[in-house]
């Protein structure tokens, strides 16, 4: 299950770093990401991330590259 979170925040961290993605959907992925990384349990880390990133993958300003990379962590963590 770690290993999956992990590979989460990775996924996330590639959208954060990509400097053509606009600040304010790096900022709200940073706040997922800071989710996923805190001391709580697992259970409240995966519903707090990806509510955070569902809400962000319905701006209709964000790219479609970069709507299924967020889709892609919110299915990842789904999974869990």
């Amino acid at each position: 299950m770690e290993d999956k979170i992990s590979q989460a925040i990775e996924l996330l961290n590639e959208v954060i770093e990509d400097t053509t993605v606009p600040k304010n959907i790096r900022q709200i992925c940073q706040e997922a990401q800071k989710k996923l990384e805190e001391d709580k349990p697992i259970e409240i880390k995966i519903d707090a991330a990806t509510q955070i990133l569902d809400d962000i993958s319905k701006d209709p300003n964000i790219e479609m590259f970069t709507r299924t990379q967020i889709w892609n962590v919110v299915s990842l963590l789904e999974s869990l």
